[in-house]
């Protein structure tokens, strides 16, 4: 019964409490905006001065700082109810107040026979401390509190500190003493962030100091250590971006924006292709250890982890750097990520484009005026054309002309060089995977004239009927097939690929001697098990070259120095800011191929078509 008074039921009504997102609440009444449309992380008080003003912000703080009081106050007096106690006082100045014997300064006052002990009251506010601010942060699993962004907690911190000092849990040094670390540490860093984390550290550390020495009780003692490792949880993003160079001090614009007149800079949106690249950041390594020690094992269920996936919002995970334009410019990318595999852009379209579009919120407020869809990404929302919708104030593409530009410039040179190796075009077969997408179709139109016979297979069979159709019309001398029958493959000489697969869909069995691959699915559409087939050229496609020293840390999966073509085209539409040209939903115009692989030879990008040699950029007629 002691357990449940003293710990269980206080921690739980504080934990309810700390839920209520107040600010939010707050700002949406007071303009009708959404906060996420600031950040789509945080609400935080200086996103709520740039949204509506100082005196909602101040507002808002101040509800965080009460509704943090509240929650520890309610928390002990629970406590005191289920006590048995009879009476209560209202002070005038002090609020509610239980005066027993043994202290005649708290916050309120009981002549009960059964009297609340010093001990008890330490160890209920040291609950009540952490639940309010753990249900701040990750409240209640309601539609209508838990899809409210939130701050940080620094008012929910404040308002319980001073509840536990008016409980008399908490001495007057300790608070003086997190208050001085924290202005310290913010008038050096500007960093909000590291400033909140200093601040508590050293009030944890009081506390425990304290409690060694028997100043104070161990149980707020462990409920604001507890606390410090929760909000360090919470900060980890925020650390990372201070280490990164790409968090903003206090009152000052995204350090990434305008960093040198002569810097360009766009983002770019990621996912992991495997388990082995959801921990490449650094912020998402802890994950190894869940996939590793609990998912592969059996313990937790994989779904589980994925359900966990959708939740977590786009972070930022690195930059690119050491990008040189042949104009004298240097270019920098963002890259943002959301751990989503892609077996789930097919299974929770819906939970694709929600993320999606908080991605493009995130890079418009990192500094960013273009931000691609990279890999699956691209095929979010309409190719893209939802997310543009929904966030107008960034211009989204989703690389799909310059990618065409790829398959144009890289063709006619792989073509040329299975000829000048012995093989014969006039009498080849050449399929094409993927030919109801539209840089695989593009394919077919650029080698039907040159081969015997082209098979297209796809999934839609209708569609891939109407494109053999076409085909069949300008060139009636090629030999036009149309299948859903991957196996369709197994007797061709050439092989074009570029489906939106997951998994990889050619194997060994599919390849004969001596077949040369042209590979532009994202993730790969060729199994490595084909690389054993004896005489098989395998050629990556829609990999470019930009000029200078690229380097990052994070490792794309294309070669050392190199880029998707989506990437390569979210790089040049940011260059030029010709952002007319964008690539957004279905189709690709020929006026946007040619400018990409104008834009791209003039700004230094190459293409590279096999082994690490280089196409030209510009194709002519």
């Amino acid at each position: 019964m002691e357990l449940l008074t003293t710990w269980v039921l206080p921690l739980l009504v504080a934990y309810a409490i700390g839920s209520l997102p107040l600010g939010a609440w707050l700002v949406q009444a007071a303009s009708g905006f959404d906060p996420r449309d600031v950040n789509p992380h945080l609400l935080g008080v200086e996103n709520v001065y740039k949204l509506v003003g100082p005196w909602v912000a101040v507002s808002s703080f101040v509800l965080d700082v009460l509704k943090g009081a509240l929650g520890v106050m309610s928390g002990a007096l629970v406590m005191v109810a289920a006590s048995g106690a009879t009476s209560l006082m209202l002070d005038p100045l002090l609020g509610l107040r239980v005066v027993t014997p043994w202290s005649l300064s708290g916050l309120a006052d009981f002549t009960s026979p059964m009297a609340v002990a010093p001990g008890d009251l330490a160890a209920t506010a040291g609950a009540a401390f952490f639940g309010v601010l753990f249900g701040h942060l990750h409240p209640l699993p309601l539609k209508r509190l838990a899809s409210v962004p939130r701050g940080r907690g620094n008012g929910v911190i404040v308002g319980a500190l001073a509840a536990l000092f008016g409980l008399g849990v908490l001495p007057f040094w300790l608070p003086t003493v997190a208050v001085v670390v924290y202005s310290l540490v913010l008038a050096r860093s500007g960093y909000v962030a590291l400033a909140s984390l200093a601040g508590l550290a050293a009030l944890a550390v009081g506390e425990l100091v304290g409690a060694g020495f028997g100043l104070v009780g161990w149980a707020p003692a462990l409920a604001i250590t507890a606390t410090t490792l929760l909000l360090a949880w919470r900060h980890r993003q925020a650390i990372n971006r201070i280490n990164d160079g790409t968090e903003a001090r206090l009152g000052a614009p995204p350090p990434v924006r305008g960093l040198d007149p002569n810097t360009v800079l766009c983002a770019f949106m990621v996912h992991p292709l495997t388990y082995d690249d959801v921990w490449q950041p650094r912020s998402s390594r802890w994950l190894r250890w869940v996939v590793e020690t609990l998912v592969r094992p059996g313990i937790l269920p994989e779904r589980w982890l994925k359900r966990l996936f959708l939740n977590i919002r786009p972070q930022f995970h690195g930059v690119i750097e050491g990008i040189e334009l042949s104009d004298g410019r240097k270019l920098r990318v963002l890259l943002i990520s959301a751990p989503l595999m892609p077996d789930q852009f097919r299974t929770n379209p819906d939970d694709a484009l929600r993320i999606a579009i908080q991605g493009a919120r995130f890079a418009h407020r990192l500094g960013a005026e273009v931000v691609g869809l990279g890999a699956f990404w691209s095929t979010v929302g309409e190719k893209g054309a939802a997310v543009q919708e929904a966030v107008p104030e960034i211009v989204v593409t989703n690389g799909g002309a310059y990618t065409a530009a790829t398959v144009k410039a890289a063709v006619p040179g792989l073509l040329k060089r299975f000829k000048a190796q012995g093989g014969n075009l006039k009498t080849s077969s050449a399929a094409v995977v993927g030919a109801n997408g539209v840089v695989a179709f593009g394919v077919a139109r650029l080698i039907a004239s040159e081969v015997a016979e082209v098979v297209l297979i796809g999934r839609d069979r209708e569609r891939l009927n109407r494109s053999a159709d076409s085909l069949r019309k300008k060139y009636p001398h090629t030999n036009i097939v149309a299948t859903t029958d991957i196996d369709a493959v197994a007797g061709s000489d050439l092989i074009f690929t570029a489906t939106s697969d997951p998994d990889p869909v050619i194997f060994a069995h599919h390849v004969k001697p001596g077949a040369w691959i042209y590979d532009l699915g994202r993730p790969v559409d060729v199994d490595e098990s084909v690389r054993d087939v004896p005489g098989v050229e395998l050629v990556p496609g829609g990999v470019v070259r930009p000029p200078g020293s690229m380097r990052s840390r994070i490792d794309l999966r294309f070669g050392d120095g190199n880029v998707p073509a989506c990437l390569a085209e979210t790089m040049i539409l940011t260059a030029t800011g010709d952002y007319a040209r964008r690539s957004i939903g279905n189709g690709t115009r020929s006026a946007d191929i040619e400018f990409y692989l104008l834009e791209g030879e003039r700004l230094g990008f190459e293409i590279v078509t096999r082994d690490g040699r280089l196409a030209p950029a510009k194709v002519t007629a």
